[in-house]
């Protein structure tokens, strides 16, 4: 009789089965499937590519809309800070390292451009490469100390760096030219010459320098946005999340947390060196201001209002940043103060940026437009049934 009453299990020799303990009123645990997982990496994979597209449709959008010199010229710069801040993006909002001197590697790739291409004759080519291998020297050398600090140590650090720089630059005048700036080479490439301030024969049709500017810089920045998409979905962009997260668990689980914080930060050097060549062979002249200590404020500003961790939304930041100042121009001395107050705002009203709270609060309505549907389509059919069972 006890024979009938043993566990199966223990008849055929194996252990019992051990049941979690469960209260009967708690629901059963919903199945997880192996594939939602992955499912869930493809979608967030997908929305990062459809995004690309998206840039690429309205930028070139833009001239249609448009055949003013000044609106291009704005929309120029607007594309090259832009790709700059996508560089700094993976610094400041994938690694969490807070940089206040990133000015400093955009200003050292527009002067290594026009010293080289103006005192010495070096193509704008070789030169632009020469000073982004300057920029991520520099970059190695000073970030192996610099990036050991954390938090505020780190940024004030930094701020240091941005200030030394600046002050190169203007007491230099023999090499830099001083307060006053100095004047740079028009980009050329195999003979080809690119210059705002000229017109071009294409098809038979007169362009001027500053579309041609326009469309090279939208290609620059695309090319930008989707070398930092590849990064962010690569072994290296796990880690750098991983340091953001908690760098003390990060290297518990064996990331090299000083190499990839150093590797990051060097290719966000050379983001800002290449756009800094590209941006003095488009204006043509430079000053000392691209590596003061507002220009890299700005840079932040950009970062933290469009959203850190954002690729696309630091792109929006850029561009609404970039036209604040036109659109306030007579209230140019108070341009650092309305910085300041957007950057307030932000923090306090969207902590995570513009575009993933846009997103976020899109995504809720979308969710709640679909559940209040099913709701009225669960009672609309319950309704009918009733009606034909009577």
């Amino acid at each position: 009789m006890s024979g009938a009453n043993q566990d199966p299990n223990q008849q055929s020799g194996q252990a019992p089965k051990r049941q979690s303990a469960r209260h009967p009123d708690q629901p059963p645990e919903p199945h997880r499937s192996k594939s939602s997982g992955r499912g869930s990496k493809l979608a967030g994979m997908a929305r990062k590519i459809n995004g690309l597209p998206a840039l690429i449709i309205v930028a070139l959008t833009f001239p249609l809309l448009t055949s003013n010199e000044f609106h291009l010229d704005i929309a120029t710069q607007m594309a090259l800070i832009a790709a700059t801040v996508v560089g700094l993006n993976l610094l400041v909002g994938y690694a969490g390292q807070i940089s206040l001197g990133h000015a400093a590697f955009f200003a050292i790739g527009a002067y290594a451009s026009a010293i080289l291409t103006g005192d010495y004759g070096w193509g704008s080519l070789p030169a632009l490469v020469c000073a982004a291998l300057l920029a991520a020297a520099i970059a190695w050398l000073v970030g192996r100390p610099l990036l050991r600090l954390k938090g505020h140590y780190l940024s004030m650090a930094t701020l240091g760096f941005g200030i030394i720089v600046a002050i190169i630059i203007n007491n230099e005048g023999w090499l830099t030219g001083g307060p006053d700036g100095t004047s740079v080479e028009p980009f050329a490439v195999l003979g080809f010459e690119l210059n705002a301030f000229s017109d071009y024969s294409i098809l038979g049709m007169t362009v001027s320098g500053t579309l041609l500017w326009y469309l090279f810089a939208v290609l620059l920045l695309v090319v930008a946005v989707w070398i930092a998409l590849n990064i962010i979905d690569s072994p290296i962009g796990r880690a750098l999340r991983a340091v953001r997260g908690s760098e003390i668990a990060a290297r518990v689980v064996g990331v090299d947390t000083a190499h990839y914080k150093l590797l990051i930060f060097v290719i966000a050097a050379i983001y800002a060196s290449v756009m800094g060549s590209f941006y003095a062979h488009y204006t043509g002249y430079i000053t000392p201001e691209l590596a003061t200590f507002e220009h890299s404020i700005e840079l932040i500003t950009m970062i933290v209002l469009g959203g850190m961790g954002s690729t696309f939304g630091v792109i929006i930041g850029a561009i609404l940043l970039t036209l604040l100042p036109q659109l306030l121009a007579d209230f140019q001395q108070y341009e650092m103060m309305l910085f300041g107050l957007v950057l307030m705002l932000t923090m306090i009203f969207m902590p995570k940026g513009l575009l993933p709270t846009l997103s976020a609060g899109s995504s809720r309505l979308w969710h709640s437009y679909r559940q209040r549907k099913s709701q009225l389509g669960g009672t609309g059919a319950s309704s009918s049934e009733g009606g034909h069972d009577g």
